[in-house]
């Protein structure tokens, strides 16, 4: 038997949609494989009732079958699913690295994202890598057509995320067909001032990097109290606040120092709305992390 951790994501970080993607320190899920003649799933953990345990239907079915690695496979979620933390992702990076360990097919993690990307398209409908490539790789990534971009960055943040749901497909849907030219060129503005504090860990330059106003505008939008959390959290000390994926929760960029404030502002905030809500002090975290049973 094997074990890998796989860590829950955050994909756009604003001014990235579709590209920029970091793991987080926590939370994250915990998936446990056996050799086995055909593949067969259990779920524990958070929000596992909602989750398929055919494997024709599982993120990780779809991962097993891809690598031909029959197995045994149990996921204790940690991530919830519709969280906008790349639930669907950190199940399918986890189930990847360790098939890939235990059958021995001997691929890198960089050739494991396209075939865990392709367990995520289950669950959003498309094979998008920018949950997968952090879960899998760690740190910073930047996703394009030419191949993955890897940054070990380090940087505080706060993941507050509300009980409230928004599946990928509806904040898809949401997703503007185009834009005007002034504002494309200031997302890239801020996209390139993301990406340098990231490699410099400089939460001022990210904070201020992930300004967007193209996406994170119509999927705020379907987050009640978006307003009044972000106001709190930047009051409190974040540097900057956004969207984390297709939401709800909502991510803040901070300094070591202010992180708990961040995080008791944001649940606040959140309360004054009406709407309970759970925020994960964390930062920039490592990839998927083999355990031998």
């Amino acid at each position: 038997m094997l074990t890998v951790r796989a860590p829950a994501t955050s994909a756009n970080l604003g001014s990235g949609f579709d590209v920029f993607g970091i793991a987080l320190e926590s939370p994250a899920d915990v998936v446990r494989v056996e050799r086995a003649d055909e593949t067969t799933i259990s779920v524990s953990g958070a929000g596992s009732q909602y989750i398929p345990e055919d494997p024709e239907k599982n993120t990780v079915g779809a991962v097993a079958e891809a690598l031909d690695a029959p197995a045994h496979i149990r996921i204790d979620k940690g991530v919830r699913p519709s969280s906008g933390l790349g639930s669907s992702a950190a199940s399918a990076a986890a189930a990847a690295v360790a098939l890939n360990e235990l059958y021995d097919r001997g691929l890198s993690r960089e050739e494991l994202v396209p075939i865990a990307a392709e367990g995520e398209a289950l669950v959003s409908g498309a094979a998008h890598a920018d949950n997968v490539a952090p879960s899998l790789l760690g740190g910073f990534t930047i996703v394009t057509g030419d191949g993955i971009t890897q940054v070990d960055a380090d940087v505080s943040l706060v993941a507050c995320l509300p009980e409230i749901t928004i599946s990928t497909r509806d904040a898809r849907g949401v997703v503007p067909e185009s834009a005007a030219m002034a504002d494309i060129v200031e997302t890239v503005g801020h996209a390139a001032t993301l990406a340098v504090g990231m490699a410099r860990g400089d939460p001022d330059l990210v904070g201020r990097g992930m300004g967007d106003g193209i996406v994170t505008p119509e999927r705020a939008a379907l987050i009640d109290g978006y307003d009044r959390v972000r106001a709190a959290a930047l009051e409190a000390g974040a540097t900057g606040v956004t969207v984390s994926g297709a939401g709800p929760t909502l991510l803040a960029v901070c300094r070591p120092s202010s992180r708990r404030a961040v995080a008791s502002a944001m649940v606040g905030a959140f309360e004054a709305t009406g709407i309970d809500s759970r925020a994960y002090q964390t930062r920039v975290g490592s990839g998927a992390t083999i355990y031998r049973d």
